[in-house]
């Protein structure tokens, strides 16, 4: 009998595991504007859902990393739903404080840039697997505002 529930559980880890899942990828990571306490830079994720209905995100996780060292980390709660059979923009604030960018001050005196890796986990719910999570990582430069792009 106890083979043929381990037999059950492999079948159905199986089949689980082919099931379509939801893909995503980072499409960019730009300056979005300055304020009193950060600077603040938008990701941008393209999300592509397989399913006919629309699939529940519960969160999405980032860490930004530049020179060896994390910069800025966060999670946006509850940002919207995937569209069935169809592909959703998804655009993730990523807020830099001053004094964080102070302290890089080599890497960005050299080309006025930062050089950097952003980690993010899209966490979503799907039915009958539960909560999923697709990790994606970004590395690229992020330039940085010039005084005509903050006054224009």
């Amino acid at each position: 009998m106890s083979q043929l529930v381990d037999m059950a559980k492999d079948f159905v880890a199986e089949k689980i595991a082919n099931v379509k899942k939801p893909e995503a990828s980072v499409d960019d990571v730009d300056f979005k504007r300055v304020s009193r306490e950060c600077v603040e830079y938008l990701a941008k994720l393209s999300v592509s859902n397989p399913y006919s209905a629309s699939v529940p995100i519960c969160e999405i996780s980032y860490s930004l990393k530049s020179a060896g060292r994390e910069i800025a980390k966060g999670t946006m709660p509850d940002p919207g739903s995937l569209k069935g059979n169809d592909t959703t923009i998804l655009e993730v604030p990523v807020k830099v404080a001053y004094s964080i960018l102070m302290s890089l001050a080599k890497d960005i005196g050299a080309d006025w840039d930062i050089d950097y890796k952003l980690d993010l986990g899209l966490t979503i719910d799907l039915p009958v697997i539960g909560n999923f999570t697709i990790p994606l990582s970004h590395t690229g430069e992020i330039k940085l505002p010039t005084l005509s792009s903050v006054f224009a």
